[in-house]
């Protein structure tokens, strides 16, 4: 099914919602102002409904308007919660908060975790807002700092493909000066970090999955087939394997630093792995401990805390920072 055909067909279950929800059901009128379509297009939209939901009921009143309902709303409510609902959910949650409503809040926050909880532990997990991003996409925070700039274009094709899923064809150059090659790619999903990454299996190359610098994907389209996800796979799961953005199977093991006990307080309020562990030592030192790769991301982190970092574990990164340690940085991260 391609992107238009797509859309037609939520914008029919969109439609099949608003014939439930509405205790009336709901007009050409009403579809023109909800959907912003024309008039033609309603009437399109209107016979659909009735050939996808054969109990559909219709009505005309006395102005002469034809009014469509949907008396049995069963078949909507197998398709769950979806992630724009529960990120607007959490929208309003925090402006309760940022207006000193507390009941409101309680309420919001009481409502949200009772979709959660209804939702298997797998889909809860993926549609969970993260509220940085939430409020980085109502333009309310933003992200200083240098970051690779990404193609628009290639991160929404991403997007389509996911909740297909569908394949997607990318060109994709492998260095800076290499021709891009055409790979026909299976997509998971994407990892942010001080590069972005696709992580895809290539189709025809077995299964291994691949991570696909994101700056360097020339151009990407969506294939017309889907695929069947490997039901294994958690991208969360996945992307605690590494540091960073950077994933090495080679490099995978366990991590060790010590913080000193000027930095102790500040480290404290970091997560460094989703997975780490922190004991106090009795100087007044802290001990963190997880297990991932990519020891340069960790070693670019580890710069920043100067002299106030000691690397027990892996010895390759301690190998990485321990003859640059400074004394004089003004600050910690």
């Amino acid at each position: 099914m391609d992107n238009k055909r797509l859309g037609k067909a939520l914008n029919i279950m969109r439609l099949a919602e608003e014939a439930a929800a509405r205790p009336g059901g709901i007009s050409l009128v009403q579809i023109v102002d909800t959907f912003g379509v024309t008039l033609r297009t309603a009437q399109r939209m209107s016979r659909a409904l009735e050939e996808a939901f054969p109990m559909v009921q219709t009505r005309t009143d006395r102005d002469r308007r034809k009014w469509w309902q949907l008396p049995d709303s069963r078949l909507l409510h197998l398709q769950g919660i979806r992630d724009g609902e529960l990120s607007a959910l959490e929208m309003g949650i925090r402006r309760a908060e940022r207006d000193g409503a507390t009941t409101e809040v309680t309420a919001l926050t009481s409502l949200r975790n009772r979709l959660l909880a209804t939702m298997s532990s797998t889909f809860a997990r993926r549609v969970e807002v993260d509220a940085e991003t939430v409020l980085e996409a109502r333009g309310h925070a933003c992200r200083p700092g240098p970051r690779a700039q990404y193609s628009a274009h290639v991160l929404g094709l991403i997007e389509n493909a996911l909740k297909g899923p569908f394949t997607m064809q990318i060109d994709y150059a492998t260095g800076q000066d290499a021709k891009p090659r055409s790979r026909a790619v299976e997509p998971y999903g994407v990892l942010f970090g001080m590069r972005g990454y696709l992580i895809a299996r290539e189709i025809g190359t077995g299964s291994k999955y691949r991570h696909y610098r994101l700056d360097r994907i020339v151009s990407a389209s969506l294939l017309q087939n889907s695929f069947l996800r490997d039901p294994d796979f958690d991208l969360g799961t996945h992307a605690a394997r590494a540091f960073g953005s950077f994933h090495s199977d080679k490099e995978y093991g366990p991590v060790e630093w010590r913080f000193a006990p000027t930095a102790a307080a500040v480290a404290r309020a970091f997560v460094f792995h989703p997975d780490q562990h922190m004991q106090d030592e009795a100087d007044g030192s802290l001990t963190v401990r997880f297990s991932a790769g990519g020891w340069l991301e960790m070693a670019w982190h580890l710069y920043q805390w100067g002299d106030a970092i000691e690397v027990i574990a892996p010895p390759e990164v301690r190998n990485l920072v321990h003859a640059y340690r400074r004394s004089d940085f003004p600050a910690l991260p």
